[in-house]
């Protein structure tokens, strides 16, 4: 397993799971560079002096990945004269249930019926080939990427409401792109564990105390590895390489790929 990169600590507490994904290093020797991309949770709650210190992170653009009523529901605060871009990656989704499932932590009961006998895997494996393969992904992933390869819209930041599925598959196919290898991006996928689950601990509880199984949650609120490689997977039956989940998939020239690495990556040294 690879050293995490020391990483600039992001003090925000109101913001779980934000996080630099700057500073893992590349196959080539090469490193990511930091201070230009950031992924986190839902910007809601966002004021006073989290938004401060979120102002003094220089970013510019914030792309959303929700879907519409995620964003109706909890609509960021997004600091005066930073771009908010909107790439609602589920919009073409049946069900979407992945983005839903929050509603389920003040019904245990409704929570083990859709989630329980390993229902809950099932339904997040589902949404993570979604991610790779439905069209608004595509055009969502297309948007994100696009913009990041231009200097005017850098530093910036991607989230979702968990900062975990949509953002997680987005940190990974960015770093795969970058050449951090596989085993690399596992381990800052996994890192949502450590840094959203404890955030949580009192949902869990309030869970627990109305008669619910807290563990029915956990792949709810956390990632597992079998998660990412089913997107892994889903883009290795339809694209062949992270290469051609970009260029195909994507519809991105050579050029933007080339203008993402550029940008991203700086000799270690």
């Amino acid at each position: 397993m690879a050293t995490e990169p020391d990483r600039p600590g992001i003090a925000i507490t109101i913001v779980p799971n934000m996080r630099d994904l700057g500073g893992w290093q590349t196959r080539d020797g090469g490193r990511v560079r930091s201070r230009l991309l950031y992924r986190s949770t839902e910007l809601n709650k966002l004021q006073g002096d989290d938004e401060v210190i979120f102002a003094g992170l220089g970013i510019r653009s914030i792309y959303d990945l929700r879907t519409e009523a995620e964003r109706d529901q909890q609509p960021d605060r997004v600091p005066p004269g930073t771009e908010y871009v909107v790439c609602d990656v589920l919009k073409d989704s049946p069900n979407a249930a992945p983005a839903e499932l929050l509603k389920l932590t003040s019904d245990p009961k409704a929570a083990e019926e859709m989630l329980g006998g390993g229902k809950a895997v099932s339904l997040f494996e589902s949404g993570y080939r979604e991610s790779v393969s439905l069209s608004s992904a595509l055009a969502a992933y297309k948007r994100l990427f696009s913009d990041l390869s231009r200097d005017e819209h850098r530093p910036a930041l991607f989230h979702c409401t968990t900062g975990k599925d949509r953002t997680g598959w987005a940190a990974a196919s960015m770093l795969m792109l970058l050449g951090v290898p596989d085993d690399v991006v596992m381990q800052e996928y996994l890192l949502t564990n450590e840094e959203l689950l404890p955030a949580l601990k009192p949902m869990f509880d309030q869970f627990e105390s109305k008669g619910g199984d807290p563990e029915l949650l956990m792949p709810v609120f956390g990632v597992r590895h079998e998660y990412l490689e089913t997107a892994l997977d889903e883009m290795r039956k339809r694209f062949g390489t992270i290469e051609g989940y970009f260029t195909e998939g994507l519809g991105l020239d050579a050029g933007v790929l080339q203008a993402l690495r550029a940008a991203f990556i700086e000799s270690d040294g």
